[in-house]
């Protein structure tokens, strides 16, 4: 499979599913066009009932296969996997980029991540272990010991997203296959050959087939494994209305619902507004501002406002805007012609409403000019929804404490980001924002791949790091000794 990969970016890669152990291209066709090369440049199969069913079926009859390797074993694959990661980040950096129009530089990055999460992977799997419990603490518990462990749940489902379809795969099978389960991978379908290519390399490091299993399709496929008997957890990366829907498809099963954000950060006015302004600017545009933590709302202080939008518009006004496939290029297509014209839309509504179009405000094709607004109304679109493009709002703000709010005015909660060197403001927001995760002297668009990541409110639950997601992959198991006790039995 990685060898069908063109090495130059020219012809159609094939993205086959990988079903009870066999490559296969059983089904309806499906073309991915390239948003940049108005091209075909992968192609695949989408699953049909009986291959669904197949699939759970091995999944559940393999499961027991997995739990049975030695932490030591799977944290071997997982290190090989990393080694094989980085050997192929240039090849997988390129598909990317011919998939989704991501910059080739942001998919080398990303591939430089995959490498990491699954080093961090592999640490992780050394450390799954469990408790001696204090039970002879209580009268009940005395002449008893009582132990626990960390089990896999067996059978767990990975729903991946397009826009970083590599490291976030990584993520959940990596992390999923530490805790030693069997994992069902349901691939993006604007991303299918990259997919196809992440699960060939984990097979090539040793993954057994036991271990993973990969389906392309729409919707309908991921509703159908998501309501299959037997699937333990399913861990879904994507917008708020499709995590719905997931939950829905779920039932009662464990979830972890990584979804939307329409990220804030603020800007202080003690801040060294050329660094925060340099650090949007790289942030707010990379894959095109597709990314659930991307720089959206920036509330810089009403003092140091006008200052900042002219260096945050000096600063976006450098980048470089254009082919993907270039290694000089930092903002290449969006996903679509779809999402690029809805972002063009909501920055004629804001202007429509009395905001300040800086930058941008065009598309061509599903490429977006980058764009800055400045001081859009509060219930404009680029402020209330998730943009997932291109643009970067800005707008004032006079107090600490209406900044706080106004943030908060959001029913998102993934990551802000906060421009200070007061120590008090801080830790008032990290009191205050309602927020899974703070980045000081840093945008919102900032991620360390073995530190919990995850949101509040309508950005869903569960944290994404190897280390927890290994416990949302897990189950305690408890054994009690009665009459056999460590710590003594005399009552």
């Amino acid at each position: 499979m990685l060898d069908a990969i063109p090495a130059t970016g020219n012809g159609v890669t094939e993205a086959p599913a990988l079903a009870a152990g066999e490559w296969t291209t059983v089904g309806a066709p499906l073309e991915r066009t390239g948003p940049y090369t108005r091209e075909v440049v992968s192609r695949t199969w989408s699953a049909a009932p009986a291959l669904v069913e197949r699939v759970l079926d091995f999944a559940r009859d393999n499961a027991g296969e997995v739990a049975r390797m030695s932490p030591a074993a799977r944290a071997g694959i997982l290190e090989k996997a990393a080694i094989l990661a980085a050997e192929a980040r240039e090849r997988i950096a390129r598909l990317i980029a011919l998939e989704l129009g991501k910059p080739v530089r942001d998919g080398l990055g990303e591939m430089d991540r995959v490498a990491d999460t699954l080093r961090v992977c592999a640490a992780e799997t050394r450390r799954i272990g469990g408790e001696v419990l204090p039970v002879a603490g209580w009268e009940r518990g005395v002449g008893d010991t009582a132990l626990t462990y960390r089990a896999p749940v067996g059978v767990t489902l990975a729903i991946t997203p397009f826009n970083a379809p590599a490291n976030l795969l990584a993520h959940k099978l990596g992390a999923s296959f530490a805790a030693g389960n069997t994992t069902i991978v349901k691939a993006p379908p604007q991303a299918p050959a990259t997919s196809s290519a992440l699960v060939a390399l984990m097979l090539e490091a040793g993954l057994p087939h036991s271990a993973v299993q990969l389906l392309h399709g729409e919707g309908d496929v991921g509703a159908a494994l998501c309501a299959g008997s037997g699937v333990g957890v399913v861990s879904f990366t994507g917008s708020v209305s499709t995590g719905a829907a997931v939950a829905r498809a779920a039932g009662p099963k464990r979830l972890v619902l990584e979804l939307g954000g329409n990220a804030a950060t603020i800007v202080c006015e003690d801040a060294d507004i050329a660094h925060a302004a340099k650090v949007c600017a790289r942030t707010g545009y990379t894959n095109s501002g597709q990314s659930c933590i991307s720089v959206q709302r920036v509330y810089a202080h009403r003092s140091r406002f006008g200052e900042f939008v002219d260096a945050l518009a000096a600063e976006v006004a450098a980048l470089k805007v254009g082919d993907p496939l270039d290694p000089a290029t930092d903002v290449g297509s969006m996903v679509d012609d779809a999402a690029a014209e809805r972002v063009v839309a909501w920055a004629g509504e804001a202007a429509a409403g009395g905001a300040r179009v800086v930058l941008g405000g065009t598309r061509d094709g599903a490429t977006v000019a980058p764009t800055i607004v400045a001081d859009p109304p509060p219930d404009a679109s680029v402020v209330t929804e998730e943009v997932f493009g291109a643009l970067v709002a800005v707008l004032p703000y006079d107090s600490f404490d209406e900044v706080v709010a106004a943030c908060n005015a959001s029913r998102y909660g993934l990551q802000a980001g906060l421009f200070t060197r007061d120590v008090g403001r801080i830790l008032t927001a990290w009191r205050e924002l309602e927020v899974g995760g703070l980045i000081v002297n840093g945008s919102s668009n900032h991620r360390l791949d073995h530190v919990p990541f995850g949101g509040m409110k309508d950005s869903g639950f569960g944290r994404e790091s190897p280390r927890w997601m290994i416990e949302d992959y897990t189950v305690v198991k408890t054994l009690l000794l009665r009459g056999m006790s460590i710590w003594g039995e005399e009552s």
